[in-house]
């Protein structure tokens, strides 16, 4: 498996699963755009766009770190051209940057409903929509977006309707996107994990260490993403995938080691899949 001189535009890549997808690609030799907001530390946060581009150079690849708000087409525009201009053109895009609060709709400012649904929804349109006229001139363009399989199961809305509803637009997004470009050979799929992920997310808001415990490394998700981002893209397109299911594709079948607690078998199935309706309904 190798990206040389792949170049891959992501966004959020400064910290969780997106500078975990960073890289592992950084690693089989692509090229990183690390499209996030975070130029000055955090105390809650973990990283910047400038230490991820570090850690991107010491793992392999070579890397842009531009200072990217999704929501502001001026900014995406502006990275895009850094990138085209650096690398020679883009290859893969990642939609990874995200918002989230899961609150029930009387609870739910409408600062935050905008918010999600212009990070996630309309970021991802955007971005996708900025890089299409460079993915087409390439030879196996992809976009990959983590967000959920489309399921309208009432259980999946109910407890937090605007947030819910703010995820699947990003996969009907890709939905639509892997149909007006299979022309084009472009790849639109979508990828969301089994189990919570060990990020800053899940230890700052959805749960803490105790949840944290419970969670898989974002490597798992990263490993994922290298081989969906391997297959043809002219025939691997349009299709909602689960790390665990896309690793099994690959070969693998022990998971045991991606734990935060090595070896744990008790972990949180994560929003939108099988197994956190069995938790959340099922009581199991």
């Amino acid at each position: 498996m190798t990206f040389k001189d792949k170049t891959a535009f992501i966004t959020g890549a400064s910290r969780g699963i997106g500078k975990a997808i960073a890289l592992k690609l950084a690693s089989l030799g692509a090229n990183i755009v690390i499209a996030a907001k975070t130029t000055e530390p955090h105390p809650k946060l973990e990283g910047t766009i400038y230490t991820a581009a570090e850690d991107i150079r010491a793992a392999g690849g070579q890397a842009l770190a531009v200072k990217v708000d999704v929501r502001e087409e001026a900014e995406v525009q502006a990275a895009v051209d850094q990138a085209v201009e650096q690398f020679g053109g883009i290859d893969i895009v990642i939609n990874n940057a995200s918002a989230i609060q899961l609150t029930p709709s009387e609870h739910t400012e409408m600062k935050r409903f905008d918010l999600m649904h212009q990070i996630n929804y309309r970021g991802t349109f955007l971005v996708s929509k900025t890089c299409l006229p460079h993915l087409k001139k390439r030879a196996n363009p992809h976009i990959l977006t983590l967000s959920p399989p489309l399921d309208l199961n009432p259980a999946f809305f109910a407890p937090h309707v605007a947030y819910t509803i703010s995820k699947f637009s990003m996969s009907l997004c890709m939905l639509g996107l892997a149909g007006e470009y299979a022309e084009y050979g472009i790849a639109c799929n979508t990828l969301w994990p089994e189990t919570t992920i060990a990020t800053a997310a899940v230890l700052n808001l959805l749960g803490g260490e105790s949840m944290m415990q419970v969670s898989r490394k974002p490597e798992i998700v990263a490993d994922a993403a290298a081989w969906i981002l391997q297959q043809p893209a002219k025939n691997y397109t349009g299709r909602f995938l689960i790390d665990t299911e896309v690793l099994q594709e690959a070969g693998v079948s022990d998971f045991s080691g991606y734990a935060v607690v090595p070896g744990s078998t008790t972990l949180m199935p994560d929003l939108f899949t099988p197994g956190y309706l069995k938790v959340m309904i099922g009581g199991e």
